[in-house]
């Protein structure tokens, strides 16, 4: 064998040797990057979460913000719409001198209130010869009568309804027979 021959040999075994030094330290090495891996992977997620939280936390400021806005704005309108009522009590005010101009001045600011409420959405509930119902009225009196139990026979207050919800019960008075009929 020649040298060059012998020295390629003994460069082969030697790399052959590290390789082996290699692949046995390799395991350490990869269980460490594992860990790594682990650990690189567990502050990401936490990392994640965190960003989320910040997200949803921003998220109810800005969906409360919006909600007292929208409050806000639907109070400014109706109280804008109230505005011409007011004008309309300035002017009967001023002719309560004058009863005819007044009461026509009430029965106007009436007329134009009732119509506004319709605008919105708000009507009268029906009472009176109506059978009770306590979803919509409030028995503040009781009467003897030979009619049928529960017909409402007279309204203390008007009940009013925003579309299916009921903002006031009606209040009234309603019959008790005593146990006839």
């Amino acid at each position: 064998m020649s040298k060059k021959e012998e020295i390629q040999k003994e460069s082969k075994e030697n790399q052959k040797e590290e390789q082996k030094k290699e692949q046995k330290t390799i395991p350490a090495e990869k269980e460490e990057t594992h860990e790594q891996k682990q650990q690189r992977k567990e502050k990401e997620l936490i990392e994640t979460l965190q960003r989320l939280q910040a997200e949803f936390e921003n998220y109810k400021k800005r969906v409360d913000k919006e909600k007292a806005d929208f409050c806000l704005y639907t109070k400014a309108d109706m109280l804008r719409k109230l505005l011409p009522l007011v004008d309309t009590f300035e002017i009967a005010l001023k002719g309560k001198e004058r009863k005819d101009e007044f009461v026509k001045g009430m029965d106007m600011i009436y007329t134009e209130l009732i119509v506004m409420l319709h605008k919105e959405g708000v009507r009268k509930i029906d009472a009176v010869g109506k059978k009770f119902d306590s979803n919509l009225h409030e028995v503040l009196m009781t009467e003897k009568s030979d009619k049928e139990d529960n017909i409402i026979t007279e309204e203390f207050q008007k009940g009013y309804m925003l579309c299916d919800r009921v903002l006031r019960h009606s209040k009234v008075k309603v019959t008790k027979n005593n146990g006839k009929k």
